[in-house]
């Protein structure tokens, strides 16, 4: 396949940015969109030139560190696919793609594709774990736990953090990414004791970092690449009242 890439390519956070065309040849049907980013950075570097920069990890679509708007979308067009996961193949010989970074107040861009994603780092230190003295660890099921209640749990806390629910949001809200950890933090008995606590935490930390309110249009669930519901910012805004009125 031949593609043209179109590429933001950005010093610094202070620099002014722009798009610089490259073109590929010979890019296999097989390889992931990271591996052809790869393959460009092989070849700038033996021409001499600065390499693109992005985020990765693990590269199985676990880590959320690859976070890239390709096309006009996050993580690309596959639905529920992580960028690091999309192949090559899902594009046409001779197609024009172009990658940019998240474009959010709160995700500065560091370098070219890089953003600096620490905010939510700073929104899970707010509140976004378990604190009360649990004891040693239990046996299987000596702590009941309804199966709704499990299943809710497990769906939310597949959240990766990778920013795509703030990069689809036209408010670039970070709702999504924290209701899920409210909510999965909800389930449990040992997460109900510092609940009103950590909802306040965790939006006050939210609003303080720039993020923007919620616009109810569903982008982010549309593009989460786990799926996350917005039925969770529902338990959010129900957590955070019950909350509220008990101050």
């Amino acid at each position: 396949m031949k593609v043209k890439l179109k590429i933001w390519r950005q010093k610094d956070s202070r620099s002014k940015g722009k798009f610089e065309v490259y073109e590929l040849d010979n890019v296999a049907p097989d390889m992931s969109f990271l591996e052809m980013l790869d393959s460009l950075n092989q070849r700038l570097v033996r021409e001499g030139k600065s390499p693109v920069a992005f985020d990765h990890d693990c590269r199985e679509g676990i880590c959320g560190s690859c976070g890239i708007y390709i096309n006009g979308r996050p993580h690309g067009n596959d639905h529920r696919t992580t960028t690091c996961e999309l192949r090559m193949r899902r594009f046409k010989d001779g197609d024009t793609i172009t990658i940019e970074p998240w474009r959010a107040a709160a995700f500065p861009v560091v370098k070219d594709l890089v953003v600096d994603r620490s905010a939510f780092d700073k929104i899970i230190q707010a509140g976004g774990y378990i604190s009360v003295n649990a004891g040693a660890a239990q046996d299987a099921n000596a702590i009941p736990v309804p199966k709704h209640n499990a299943d809710v749990a497990f769906d939310t806390a597949s959240c990766i953090g990778c920013g795509a629910c703030v990069a689809a949001c036209k408010n670039a809200s970070a709702m999504l990414f924290v209701a899920a950890k409210i909510t999965h933090l909800a389930q449990f008995p040992q997460g109900r004791v510092e609940a009103p606590e950590r909802v306040k935490r965790m939006v006050a930390k939210m609003d303080e970092l720039g993020f923007g309110s919620c616009t109810n249009t569903r982008a982010c669930e549309a593009e989460c690449p786990k799926g996350i519901s917005i039925s969770t910012i529902a338990k959010l805004n129900r957590e955070y009242i019950t909350a509220k009125l008990k101050d």
